[in-house]
């Protein structure tokens, strides 16, 4: 399973989507890329291959950062990317 993580401007959680196949999430990733790089407002309407039931609808011009990556099992689960928590040992 794939996760593509989209983080929007002015807000502090992600959005995610995620694609079973690697090609599909590369496609998606490049698509996203496409629209932020436009720089027009594009509505951009995703859905979800984890939970089908899941949509979303945004505007690309409020994207500041798009992460792809692969999700491998538990260690995953309940973790936001690209952020980590350190404990000092006294």
């Amino acid at each position: 399973m794939y996760s593509l993580d989209l983080t929007l401007k002015f807000s502090p959680m992600p959005v995610s989507v995620q694609r079973k196949e690697e090609g599909d999430a590369q496609a998606l990733y490049q698509s996203v890329l496409d629209a932020m790089r436009s720089g027009e407002a594009r509505l951009l309407e995703l859905t979800c291959d984890k939970d089908e039931d899941k949509k979303i609808a945004l505007l690309s011009d409020q994207i500041s950062a798009v992460i792809l990556n692969k999700k491998s099992g538990a260690a995953a689960a309940g973790r936001v990317p690209g952020f980590f928590s350190s404990q000092s040992a006294e």
